[in-house]
């Protein structure tokens, strides 16, 4: 059985896992809707969907901690969904063209006891202002597939940021303070990278 399974297909969040030395036991999408809900704020849609993901996860898996995660990207009231083509992408940067938008990024943890602790993270971010060449040129390097927002900022996109206010990490797909931090709560030791089974009998 697997002690720690991260809820995602993302390559991303596996990535950020590893950087802080923790390695899953099972990487596992959660297959979990990620439509928002009518008239549903984007950070609570950010958090219910991460609490639904790792309440799924936890429920193939009963005993193992679940990490799951989502990332909303909100600019004004409009939320924008994971670019799946160059033209939703395009959309996408051209409305965060010189604007400010928020990431919200939904963390959740399901213990082994079943407990499930969630927390949201939210990061503004600037763009200059981009001519349409300089969006064409990132439409063409692929970078913006299945991005939210149509961009990855540890990417090209980095050249269009001016400002980060929050996590980066968060932008990025993982806030890793606050994963650290939720795993450690649920038995994992993000520094030494091993659960202590003890610690769940808190």
């Amino acid at each position: 059985m697997p002690r720690l399974v991260l809820a995602s297909g993302s390559p991303r969040r596996l990535e950020l896992l590893r950087q802080i030395g923790i390695e899953p036991d099972l990487v596992e999408p959660s297959g979990v809707d990620e439509r928002a809900l009518k008239s549903e704020p984007p950070q609570r849609t950010a958090l219910r969907l991460a609490s639904e993901k790792a309440r799924a996860g936890a429920m193939r898996h009963p005993g193992a901690i679940v990490l799951a995660a989502d990332t909303v990207v909100a600019c004004g009231r409009r939320m924008l969904a994971n670019a799946e083509t160059a033209e939703a992408a395009r959309a996408c940067l051209a409305m965060l063209s010189g604007r400010r938008h928020r990431v919200h990024g939904g963390i959740a943890v399901a213990h082994a006891d079943g407990r499930i602790s969630a927390r949201l993270v939210t990061t503004i971010v600037s763009f200059k202002r981009l001519a349409a060449e300089e969006i064409d040129a990132y439409l063409a390097a692929g970078e913006w597939r299945g991005k939210a927002g149509g961009y990855a900022v540890q990417g090209r996109a980095a050249a269009f940021v001016r400002r980060i206010n929050g996590s980066y990490t968060n932008v990025v797909g993982l806030d890793l303070f606050s994963a650290a931090s939720m795993l450690r709560g649920a038995g994992v030791d993000a520094a030494m990278a091993s659960i202590d089974h003890g610690s769940n009998a808190r």
